[in-house]
This record gives structure tokens, sequence and C-alpha cells, in this order.
């Protein structure tokens, strides 16, 4: 465990018991680091109090010390109390006069600088008397003031000893969930309350996910020592929501959304130390000191971290006194936050960030900040700033020795006066282009080519990798950093600006722009290339994350094929999609979407981009009678551009086929439909034949292996003879007879009749479409039944030798003979498994 044991378990309900000694305890002192839930256990506990369930206090007061601390303005303690509660005012006056069971809850007491000497703070204990709000706390404290009431101070550990020992009663720390156990309860509850945010998942899909989740802690790996702060079991459940609850269009939060509202959450604008006069925000610190240790790392591909390299990264050889005391609060208040011991095998004594993409967001962040410069840019920044208000003091003396000097010299002194802090401050102005530049290259890293996309890493860091494990010996995977770049593009955007501008870490709006700019020529000269379809995917997560509709218009309209095979596009990366395709509205050429475990849902989403495709791949992809009828309403859109459609290897079955049916009959702009191995039988094909006369514009329709007889087959072929743009029908691997193979044979034969592609042969020849049949069948055969496949290659081959023997030309002959060597290859690879 992260926590030492502790000496005693205590309930919240009991830190006002007797103490070792009989001594009824008045001061509590509960102290925690960073995300243990310090501010949530105090709200809970008002919450308790207002249902009845800490009957020991008539009346609880909480006050947050941060607003105390900004306020300097001397107040009494019943004008402070009336003020914040003003239902109280009747209350107040009896406060010392009655025995009334007060509790006074001071949260955050470390943003306070209290002082216990008389001479630093006077004695008072007149609840009218006005006082500096700190002096009210102190009182309180010392039992100077309202010597009956109880208090209980939550603060960080560093601030623990600002209250002398002999004021406080019991000290208490809360541990956060270091029971595997309570991990659990909180994820159950959360992931399966049903609400808002679970509307958009069944039940089913929500188990599902908690058992994926519990089986993964139970392995006690990396993520369960990450949850034992209350925090972070938060950011799980509100990633785990945005991986799997986004069905909106676009979607409503981002993932550098989520983790730029988990560090307002817990740091919320805290400052370090408030004794340190630099008042350096906390979020600030952790930017330059961890932000530089994430930053070497996702550099260096290096997860673990070893003591020396910590030493070196806080640069403690090289610290001042101030800076030295800064880090040790540091150290005891939020460094465990952010950095964990290994617990790996062999690794024990490193450390690894607790949430790995926490590594990646603050590399991004340290990156963005512009805190990695180098020395001509810090120096040329600084000197810039100096040299500039030297000059705003130089010029008053210039305005004097105007009255001196000829005017043919003012030039000269001025160009003297600027030529500095213009030559310094583009130096340090290069900083912009070095984080456009970091921004790109990381981007369309090479060597993370064909990795899983990002949205399944941090999937699979959540909720584990099913199968074995890797086994403590062997050497673990290239560790791939490819949120780095896409945090840094959402950093940049203006809400998580606005959010980390409150936290301390300014990102000014024109600094924005530079590096947008910057970036733009290399974002979309490399976007254009064909990136692997996961590597693409991350490029369009790139550009959502980002949120700037400018850029991402440009950068879109550069994709005029969009290849995403095999990427398993779940509702959130269909909505993803979707709304960086919504930025422009021009026409895409291909958009392949084989093989990515769409449904009906996933089309409703992508309709709008689907509308403007013109070559549409939907195979393999278990899309069904209700998929179909979104494509039916996608084909008969006014605004539909589909013009080649491929929906082989589905199930599309009759009802399916009788929706696309109903589609050919409105649409004008289809002119290539394949509908392969898509289980339509003899009733789907006559229903696509009943309509097919009322289409003007198909060129081409696939028909293949769908168990259709000689009736279905000659049907459709009779109509697209009529047909007055259809030129090709696709019928083989049918069930199909030798006699129907003739009559299908003498429709060929008319020069006004339509290509039926239905064997190897046409008549005494080879069909010129022979190497296409055979293409086909190979790049479909592991989606199809084999068995069947082998005996329609067999018939093929009786076929061919049948076609062989009638023929008496020699040409002829040898084109049979090579066609019959392709099928026997093919039947041997079968038999062998090696196809």
């Amino acid at each position: 465990q992260l926590q030492q044991p502790s000496r005693r378990v205590i309930s919240l309900h009991n830190l006002f018991d007797m103490d070792a000694c009989g001594r009824q305890v008045k001061n509590v002192v509960l102290y925690g680091t960073v995300g243990t839930g310090k501010s949530t256990l105090i709200k809970k506990m008002v919450v308790d109090w207002c249902h009845g369930r800490l009957p020991r206090f008539e009346l609880v007061i909480p006050f947050s010390c941060e607003d105390l601390s900004h306020s300097h303005a001397h107040v009494s303690l019943r004008r402070l109390i009336t003020k914040k509660y003003q239902h109280l005012r009747d209350v107040v006056p009896v406060l010392e006069a009655s025995n009334l069971r007060v509790l006074f809850i001071l949260n955050g007491l470390e943003r306070l600088n209290l002082d216990f000497r008389l001479a630093g703070t006077e004695l008072c204990c007149d609840p009218n008397e006005p006082v500096p709000p700190s002096a009210i706390v102190v009182n309180l404290l010392r039992k100077y003031l309202l010597p009956e009431a109880s208090i209980i101070v939550t603060t960080r550990p560093s601030a623990v000893r600002r209250i002398p020992g002999k004021y406080v009663g019991r000290y208490a720390e809360i541990c956060g969930f270091s029971d595997t156990n309570l991990q659990k309860l909180y994820f159950q509850m959360r992931l399966s309350r049903p609400g808002e945010e679970s509307q958009g998942c069944s039940s089913a899909e929500q188990e599902n996910l908690v058992e994926m989740l519990s089986r993964n802690l139970e392995r006690h790996n990396q993520i369960t020592a990450a949850c034992f702060l209350p925090s972070y079991c938060w950011l799980v459940c509100t990633t785990l929501h945005f991986l799997y609850f986004t069905r909106t269009v676009p979607p409503s939060q981002t993932l550098t959304g989520i983790y730029t509202s988990f560090l307002r959450l817990n740091f919320s604008g805290e400052v370090l130390d408030s004794t340190d006069p630099t008042h350096i925000s906390m979020m600030k610190y952790v930017a330059k000191t961890v932000g530089k240790l994430a930053y070497e790392g996702v550099m260096s591909r290096k997860t673990c971290f070893s003591e020396e390299d910590l030493q070196q990264c806080f640069e403690v050889e090289m610290k001042t006194e101030s800076e030295l005391n800064l880090l040790e609060v540091f150290r005891s208040d939020v460094f465990r936050f952010f950095l964990s011991p290994c617990v790996q095998p062999g690794k024990e004594h490193t450390f690894v960030f607790t949430i790995p993409a926490m590594q990646e967001y603050l590399a991004a962040l340290y990156v963005v900040l512009g805190e990695k410069k180098t020395l001509a840019q810090r120096v040329g920044q600084e000197l810039s700033e100096v040299i500039g208000k030297v000059s705003e003091d130089v010029a008053v003396v210039v305005n004097i020795i105007s009255k001196v000097l000829p005017l043919r010299f003012l030039p000269v002194l001025f160009n003297l006066l600027k030529i500095f802090p213009r030559y310094f401050s583009r130096v340090s102005g290069k900083d912009k282009d070095a984080i456009a530049h970091t921004m790109a290259e990381e981007l369309f890293k090479e060597e993370d080519y064909y990795n899983d996309d990002v949205l399944d890493q941090i999937n699979s860091s959540i909720l584990g990798v099913e199968g074995p494990m890797h086994h403590p010996d062997e050497a673990p995977d290239d560790e791939v950093f490819e949120l780095f770049p896409i945090f840094m593009g959402g950093i940049l955007s203006r809400r998580n600006r606005a959010i980390l501008e409150q936290l301390g870490c300014s990102i000014k709006n024109l600094a924005a722009f530079e590096i947008a700019k910057a970036m733009k020529k290399t974002v979309i000269r490399k976007g254009r290339k064909g990136l692997p379809p996961s590597e693409l995917m991350d490029y369009l997560f790139f550009l959502h994350e980002f949120q700037n509709e400018r850029f991402t218009a440009e950068a879109v309209r550069s994709l005029r094929a969009v290849n995403l095979s095999s990427v398993k596009m779940t509702p959130l990366k269909c909505s993803v999609l979707a709304s960086v395709m919504s930025t422009t509205c021009h026409e895409v050429e291909e958009l392949n979407l084989t093989s990515c475990n769409l449904d009906s849902g996933s089309l409703r989403t992508l309709f709008p981009v689907l509308l403007r495709c013109k070559a549409l791949h939907l195979q393999l992809n278990s899309l069904g009678s209700d998929a179909c009828k979104e494509i039916r309403d996608l084909l008969l859109h006014d605004k539909c551009a589909v013009s080649s459609l491929r929906l082989a290897n589905n199930p599309v079955g009759e009802q399916g086929a009788r929706y696309l049916a109903e589609a050919l009959a409105g649409n004008r702009s289809l002119t290539q439909l394949s509908l392969l191995h898509t289980a339509l039988g003899d009733p789907g094909a006559e229903a696509i034949a009943q309509h097919l006369a009322e289409n003007q514009h198909l060129q081409e329709l696939n028909l293949g292996y769908n168990s259709l007889t000689d009736t279905a087959a000659l049907r459709v072929v009779e109509v697209a003879k009529r047909h007055e743009t259809l030129d090709k029908v696709h019928l083989y691997f049918n069930d199909i007879s030798e006699d129907g193979k003739r009559a299908l044979d003498s429709l060929r034969m008319d020069r006004d009749g339509v290509r039926a592609l239905v064997f190897l042969t046409a008549g005494t020849d080879v069909s010129d479409y022979w190497s296409h049949i055979l293409n086909v069948v190979q790049r479909n055969l592991p989606f199809w039944d084999r068995e069947r496949v082998r005996q329609h290659l067999a018939l093929l081959l009786q076929d061919l030798e049948s076609s062989r023997s009638q023929t008496a030309n020699p040409w002829r002959k040898a084109k049979f003979l090579r066609v019959e060597n392709e099928v026997k290859k093919m039947l041997g690879k079968l038999q062998d498994g090696t196809l």
C-alpha cells in the first residue's frame, strides 16, 4: 500500500470520543494529502448532521479557510456567522449564553497563516469584538472564544504543525480507499447508478463494465494502488463514462477536458505554500517540476523513475533555501498524488505515475506552458523584459537630451535602445514554433504506427488486457505515448485554457493562435499522407480535442479518402468522426468502415458524414435489417452522394433486402451495390428484382453467395436486361443448376443483354472475369463457410474441365488449363489449411 498502516481506524462519528486519558476531545485535526477526500468527508459530515445522523451536535457551522484568507477587514465572530448563514441571526446571540452543542468546521487550514503567540494574535473572548478572521480562528482553537464549542480542522500534512499540539485533542489521517472492496463498491455505485450519465448504456453493459474493472483490481496491479485515492476513482469512472456512455454528436466532453477538470477539482487554484512570498500556485509548480520529469520520460520512452531521476529533475542541489522549503511542502502534500511506488516485481524501488495517462498530460502541459525552453530563450525573455523597462525610464532622459543634441542623432539613439528588446523577443518568440514542431512531430511519429488507437489504450489501461498477462521475466512491449500530442492539442482549446488560468497556469490567446498557425502547415501536409487506420483515428481524435473549428476544417478538407477499416468504432469514436467531419461540407471520395463493429446506432450517428461519401465500404459489420432501414433512409435522402455501396458479409436477410429494394427505387446516385454473402435467399433477391425497374442509375449489382436458385437468378437477370444502365450482375457461388446456367448464358448472348457473372466459363471460352471471381473468393475466405467454398470450387473445376473438352482451339485450351491450375492451387491450400 502507498500509506503506512494506521494505528487505529476511527469512524467519522467517533472523532470526538474521549481520548486515552479519559479527557473530552474538543479540537480535532483531520489531515491528508491532496486527493484523499478531506473536502468530500466534510460535506458528508454536514449532510449527515442535516439528516440527524450526527446527534452529538445541535448546530454545525462550516467555514472555508480559503474564504477567510481573502478577507482582511476586522469582523466579529457573530457578524462572520450571520453574513454567511443569515438564517442563524436568532441563534447567534445565545451561542455563548446557552449550553448549545456547536461544531465549527474549518476546511483547508493551510490557506491561513496562523500565529498563536500572544504578541502576534491578541486574546479575544467576545463573539461581538471585531478582529481579523485569522484571530477568530486562533482564539477558537485556544478555547478562549466559545470554550465549549467543538472544532474540526482539515489540512494538508505540511500545515499540521501550524497548530501547537497543546491545542489539539486528536489527530486523524484520511487514508483513502486502502481496502480494494471499498474501491469496488465505489465503482459499482458510480457506474451502475441510474441517471442521465448512464442512459446511453444498457444495464448489461454497465454490469460487464463493473465486472471487467473488478477483475483488473483483483490482480493488485498499479491501478489498485492508484485508486486508494478516491479522486482517482472519480477519474477512472468519469473516463469510463466518456468511453462508453457517450451517445451525443458532438461529444459534450473531451478527454483533455476530463483531466483538466480533475486537476481543478483537486487543486482549485491552491497555492503550494501560503507562507512563501512567491505564492506560486500548486498546479504551476507541478507543471514546472513533475511536468519536466514526465516530459523527459516521454522523450526517453520511460515510465519508471529512480530516486536519481527525481533528484535530477527537481534540481535539489541547485535550490535556494526558499525553493527547498517549497519542495519539502510538495513532497509531503502532493508527491503521492502524482507518483507512487511501482508494484511490478523487480521494480519496487522505482516510482511511476499513479495513472499512466497523467504522465502524458503533465508532459503536454510542460511543453505548452513554454517551460521547455533553451537557455537563449530563457535569457532572451528575461533580458527583453529588463531592457524594455530600462528603455521606458530612458525615454524621460531622451526628452531632456533632445533639447541639447542635434535632431539627426535622435533616430540613432532610439534604434540603439530598441535593438536589444527586439532581438531577444525574437529569440524567445521561437518558443511557439518549437511547441508547434513538437506537437506535429509527436503526432505523426512513425515508430508509433500500427499500435492500437489511443482510446483503446486508455480503455485497456483501466479495464486491463483480456488474456494471459506478461511473465515478469519477459521484456515488456515498447511504451507508447500517443496521448502526449493529443493532450497538447486539447490543452490549447479555449475551455481548458480558461480552467488552467484558474489553476495559475496561464496560456494567452495570442500564444495559442501562434502555436496553431505554426503547426497548421505541418499537420495538413502530413495528414494528407495515407495514415494506417488506427493512426488516422488518433489524428481525428487530436482534431476533436483541439476544439478549433477553423483549424479542423482546413485539416479535414484535405482528407479525400478516410480509411478506418478494422478500427473498433465505439459510439464515442463514431461521435468523434461525425464531430470532426461536420466542420466542413466537402464530398469524401471514399470512406472505408470495413470490419468496424458498426450497428444501426453507429449509422445514425454517422448519418451526416455518410451522406457526403461517394464510395462507402460497410463490409463485415453484422449489419442486419435495422441497419438496412437506416441505409434506406440514407439512400433516399435528397442530398445523398453515395455512388458505390459495399455491404458484403453482413446478415442483411430478407427484411433487410426489402428496405434496400425500396432505397433502390427512389435513389438517384447509386451506381454500384455489392450484396455479396448477405443471406438474401430467393425472397430477398425477388424483392430487389421487383423494385429494380424503378431505378435508373445502377450499373453493377453483386448478389453472389446468397443461396439463390435458378428462378430467382433468372428473374433478376431478366429485369436487369431491360434496365437502362445496369451492365453487370454477379451471381457466382449461388445454387444455380446447369440448366439455369445455360438459360443465363443465352441471355448473355443477346447483344443488348446484361453481363451475368456466374461461372469461370463463358460458353467454350474462359470468362473475362475469372480472376475477379477468384480474387473475391480469396479475399472473403476467412469469413465464409470453408466446406461450402470447397464444394463450389470443385463444381467450378468440373465446369472448366467440361468446357475445355468442348473446344478444339489450342489457345483457349491453354487459357482453361491456366485457370484450372489456379483453382486446383486454391483447393489444395484450402485442404491444407494454409489459405
